[in-house]
């Protein structure tokens, strides 16, 4: 079995929907519950590496945190991103997932199908009734 990890906000449907077509076609993950686990400011560079993600581009616009700690200032270096990020890991975006394919940001959710190993055999249905269709040959 394919060894996967992902970041994980159960609160989060989309996240949700990532960890159970993971479930569904590979078999349980490794889950990282981030926010009460954050990534180190080494493993968030990594992961913003392997994405090829610059930290404006990880980070969630819709939260709070956001507004609060003025994130939309265009000055911001991304030092200054990474380390409002560590500092409130809701302003990471989710769910990242991890696999030997690479590592994505996975919105929608059917974007990690790109990092299995396995193809989706049959549908898929997503909490909101949307069908994932198996991968065709």
């Amino acid at each position: 079995m394919q060894d996967i990890t992902i970041y994980h906000n159960p609160n989060c449907g989309t996240s949700r929907n990532t960890l159970a077509l993971i479930r569904h076609v590979n078999g349980e993950p490794n889950i990282i519950y981030y926010l009460e686990t954050p990534p180190s400011e080494a493993k968030l560079r990594e992961l913003l590496e392997q994405m090829a993600m610059m930290p404006r581009q990880l980070l969630r616009t819709n939260v709070p945190p956001f507004a609060e700690r003025g994130l939309d200032n265009p000055d911001l270096s991304d030092d200054d991103i990474i380390q409002h990020m560590l500092a409130e890991p809701i302003l990471i975006n989710r769910p990242l997932v991890v696999s030997d394919k690479g590592v994505k940001l996975c919105r929608p959710s059917e974007v990690v199908l790109d990092l299995l190993d396995k193809p989706l055999t049959e549908p898929f249905v997503k909490e909101d009734g949307e069908v994932i269709p198996p991968n065709q040959p």
